[in-house]
């Protein structure tokens, strides 16, 4: 039997697992659906999001993370050891050594949680790291040097801003607005402003192809169907950029805002640094078109997105996992 070391990024969207000297072997949605008649496992992961908005009353797709901490505890550890028998296959891994990122504002009792999930799996050890610190040195991040650099690492529950040097967190804070936060606005600003509802994946569809939050000109429009409020009928409508410009403009400027507060906290000969090495964006909201320019025009500094922004913080598990020694185990 092999025992080989673990990196997972138990991510609000999706849960990344990393096994040394393999590579990322699993990238699949955080969703289960439940038989509510006997709370049996229906599907999980891919199949399971595939199911969100069309399932049966007696059928339902829940989140076992929310805003980047276990909401049930019992789904969770029942996802994982699905997901971790999956990537095993055939092979027999040996209570593996395993590192887990955490939002930095995770509180004991939800830390305490994600650690006997984990080692219910199997673990023998267990390490954990906070989301921003992965982030900054899976984007490639020197973080060992006495420089300022600061990372926002957009996920899809949480926000992690947070400024790094000598290989640790200086200063950060995690806040429960994301990509999920601008799927909720793109919902709400078409129910109130034309009175049709969409679903999440139709409104996760207009944020990943079509959305625009940059101060923009353009006449680009996009076919949206959904259920008409008033007559309950299904009907299509247009929207343009610049709607999707006004349904996610409050909510960039609370992420905006937030931002400026961990600036002014930053010990100024950090805040000197940053003007230089600029702001590095990674998650997958990072890719939110117009997110970097927004960001710049209102920061007064440079912007940079991660080359790899999706999977950043498993990235960081696979570099720290080079040498455990480095590591505190914690459990």
């Amino acid at each position: 039997m092999l025992s080989k070391d673990i990196g997972i990024d138990l991510g609000t969207e999706n849960v990344l697992i990393y096994i040394k000297d393999e590579g990322i072997v699993l990238n699949e949605p955080n969703v289960v659906v439940i038989n509510k008649k006997d709370n049996s496992i229906v599907a999980i992961g891919e199949e399971a999001k595939n199911m969100l908005g069309k399932t049966p009353r007696d059928i339902k797709a829940i989140r076992p993370m929310k805003n980047g901490v276990i909401a049930d505890l019992e789904l969770t550890e029942l996802m994982l050891e699905k997901f971790i028998k999956k990537v095993k296959g055939n092979k027999s891994i040996l209570r593996p050594r395993v590192l887990i990122c955490c939002p930095s504002s995770i509180t004991e009792v939800e830390k305490n949680a994600l650690i006997e999930t984990v080692r219910e799996t199997g673990a023998r050890k267990i390490y954990i790291e906070e989301e921003a610190k992965m982030a900054a040195i899976g984007a490639g991040i020197k973080i060992s040097k006495s420089t300022g650099n600061m990372v926002v690492d957009i996920g899809g529950g949480t926000t992690d801003i947070a400024v790094l040097s000598l290989d640790d967190i200086v200063i950060s804070k995690s806040i429960p607005i994301a990509g999920n936060s601008f799927t909720e606005e793109i919902i709400k600003y078409i129910r109130e402003n034309y009175e049709i509802l969409v679903g999440e994946p139709t409104a996760e569809k207009i944020k990943c192809e079509f959305a625009n939050c940059h101060n923009l000109k353009s006449k680009k429009e996009y076919k949206v169907k959904g259920r008409n409020l008033i007559t309950g009928l299904p009907q299509t409508i247009t929207i343009t950029e610049k709607d999707t410009e006004k349904a996610l403009n409050n909510i960039i400027k609370k992420i905006i805002k937030e931002i400026q507060k961990i600036l002014e906290k930053t010990p100024p000969e950090l805040s000197s640094d940053i003007i230089d090495t600029g702001i590095v964006l990674t998650g997958g909201g990072s890719l939110l078109k117009g997110l970097r320019e927004k960001l710049m025009e209102e920061l007064k500094v440079p912007v940079l997105i991660a080359s790899s922004p999706l999977t950043c913080v498993i990235d960081g598990t696979k570099i720290l996992l080079k040498d455990v020694k480095k590591l505190n185990s914690i459990a």
